[in-house]
């Protein structure tokens, strides 16, 4: 009796953390991976700003979540999930992503290869600031960045793929971000500069 194939669920975090409100999704990929660990099917990757060297990424999978700072045009830090068809997935659409390389290209991408994923979850937060080179995330953004990762964990309950509080802290080498990067030691560089 041959076990059923499991869904292949991705959840990335994309955005530059050099650039304030822009590392959002990365510093939320980054906290739910220190905090939770995931099924086997489950990918938890930080996308950074790689563009479209993330549509095989996309294209595998059956389900994604995104974490990402998204110009919604609302009050900054506040939090939206955008989901399935009404996400974006061409770039002729309203231009959501902040990066050189849209988001939506990827999607677009994916689309026209036919491996589009079948759900979909944007979790984006309104940026307040874009221009502090080397700055930490605003209040209001970092705020954002545990209410972010409660949806992601629903979602992936929804999904049949629930995240389970880790009960060891990650060691170094399993960390997503190397440590002169990961969130807490890049900010309190920048704190004491």
């Amino acid at each position: 009796m041959g076990e059923a194939t499991q869904e292949r669920i991705l959840v990335l975090g994309i955005g530059n953390i050099l650039w304030a409100d822009e590392g959002f999704g990365v510093r939320v990929v980054e906290e739910f991976h220190r905090r939770y660990a995931v099924p086997d099917n489950v990918t938890i990757l930080d996308g950074g700003t790689q563009g479209l060297y993330l549509v095989n990424y996309v294209e595998e999978a059956d389900s994604l979540i995104v974490f990402d700072a998204i110009d919604y045009g609302l009050a900054p830090g506040e939090l939206k999930l955008v989901r399935d068809d009404e996400v974006p997935r061409f770039t002729g659409a309203k231009k959501m992503s902040l990066h050189q390389t849209g988001f939506q290209e990827v999607l677009s991408a994916a689309d026209l290869l036919g491996r589009y994923p079948t759900r979909l979850a944007l979790i984006g937060c309104q940026p307040l600031d874009l221009e502090d080179w080397g700055g930490p995330l605003t209040e209001p953004v970092r705020a954002q960045i545990e209410p972010a990762i409660r949806l992601a964990c629903e979602l992936l309950a929804q999904w049949g793929a629930p995240a389970v509080a880790r009960t060891e802290p990650l060691v170094p080498a399993e960390r997503l971000l190397a440590n002169d990067i990961d969130h807490q030691n890049y900010e309190m560089r920048a704190r004491s500069a």
